[in-house]
């Protein structure tokens, strides 16, 4: 799969989004640049929810949650949201994505609609639009293996917090009706739980909601939490394969979990990985002076773990032939580390197409300027 063009006419900060994504160029990785508040990491939302919730009816709560008061204007029956092309290996597929006023239409009335999802007026739950996915350029009996294919092809990586953007407005509005001033995230939170009665067990609400959320959307990968666990879940994944193939073969076990470990310790350079027996947990070896040091994930750096992450879960998660979109990607990684990250991106996921919304100099340098795409207002403005 690959995104070649998407056009928003008007959602949010956006304003005449038009962007092309070049197929044909190598690598395939698009740096996308503004300045704060250019709309850069709500292009990767709108894309993501959109594209990835749409065939799953279980996910529609989350494009109503985004398209909460996405109006139509007065004298017109529709507006569009986003238009899409997409390039499935053989051909372009078009996706129009509109919502619609009323419920008096059907799939049967426009020639290509493949998905309706109803959207409410919050207060009443009462039925104000419909929102339509139009599919052009594919055969009507494809249309639905099509969206599912996409749909499992697209990802999302971004700060953990973006998660709760995909909560109802309501939860949202609910988060911030106590100011933290001051202090520790923790210790604020713990606070209000004990002495504002309209925050009773907000810590509680907050995990719940995050772990509602995680599984709900596994194609989104927060940086904050899922470094470890991506680490351990692919040590577990080679150790059940191992165990199968011994199964298989009556008793000859596979070599996937030492080639893992001998793989990371390559990676880690210095420092050798320790998975406990149990795997639960994992720690960090390193010799200095003769002497053995014992690491724990919180002793690495942020930038280490994450980069040892995301080299995990793009080599070990047999993810290919992907749209996998990132939000500042650069977050905690020295300048060298940026600029590299081009490369480790072509060699960890070479079928990918990757979209990476980023302010990082270093990144876009790493590639052509041709590469790198820009939403106003630019990173770079003629004075």
């Amino acid at each position: 799969m690959h995104l070649q063009r998407v056009q928003v006419p008007d959602f949010r900060v956006l304003k005449d989004i038009d962007i092309t994504f070049e197929k044909d160029f190598f690598p395939r990785i698009f740096p996308l640049g503004s300045l704060n508040g250019g709309g850069k990491s709500t292009l990767l939302q709108l894309i993501f929810i959109l594209l990835h919730c749409s065939a799953d009816p279980k996910k529609h709560e989350f494009i109503r949650n985004l398209l909460e008061g996405f109006a139509i204007p007065e004298g017109s029956n529709q507006r569009v949201v986003a238009e899409f092309e997409i390039w499935d290996g053989k051909k372009t597929v078009n996706i129009n994505v509109f919502v619609y006023r009323g419920t008096d239409i059907s799939p049967e009335s426009i020639t290509g609609i493949k998905q309706l999802i109803d959207l409410y007026e919050p207060t009443y739950g009462k039925i104000i639009a419909i929102l339509l996915f139009k599919f052009t350029n594919i055969d009507d009996e494809a249309i639905n293996q099509f969206h599912r294919s996409l749909s499992n092809k697209i990802f999302l990586a971004s700060p953990s917090t973006q998660i709760f953007l995909f909560s109802s407005n309501v939860y949202r509005k609910s988060l911030f009706r106590t100011k933290i001033t001051s202090g520790n995230i923790n210790t604020a939170l713990d606070n209000m739980n004990k002495s504002n009665g309209n925050f009773p067990k907000l810590k509680d609400e907050l995990s719940k909601e995050w772990e509602k959320m995680t599984d709900e959307l596994p194609n989104f990968l927060p940086y904050d939490f899922f470094s470890v666990d991506v680490i351990i879940q692919a040590f577990i994944k080679a150790r059940d394969q191992d165990f199968e193939e011994a199964r298989l073969t009556e008793g000859k076990y596979g070599n996937r979990y030492k080639d893992l470990l001998s793989d990371f310790n390559n990676f880690l350079i210095d420092k050798k990985i320790n998975i406990d027996r149990d795997l639960l947990g994992i720690n960090f070896k390193i010799e200095r002076n003769g002497h053995i040091i014992e690491l724990y994930p919180e002793d690495l750096s942020h930038g280490e773990l994450k980069r040892l992450s995301l080299y995990v879960w793009l080599k070990y998660s047999n993810i290919e032939n992907a749209i996998i979109l990132f939000d500042e990607i650069e977050i905690a990684l020295h300048p060298d580390w940026q600029y590299q990250i081009i490369r480790d991106l072509e060699e960890w996921g070479p079928t990918n197409q990757y979209i990476l919304a980023t302010h990082s100099y270093a990144l876009c340098e790493a590639l052509t300027p041709a590469h790198v795409k820009e939403i106003e207002p630019k990173l770079l403005n003629n004075i």
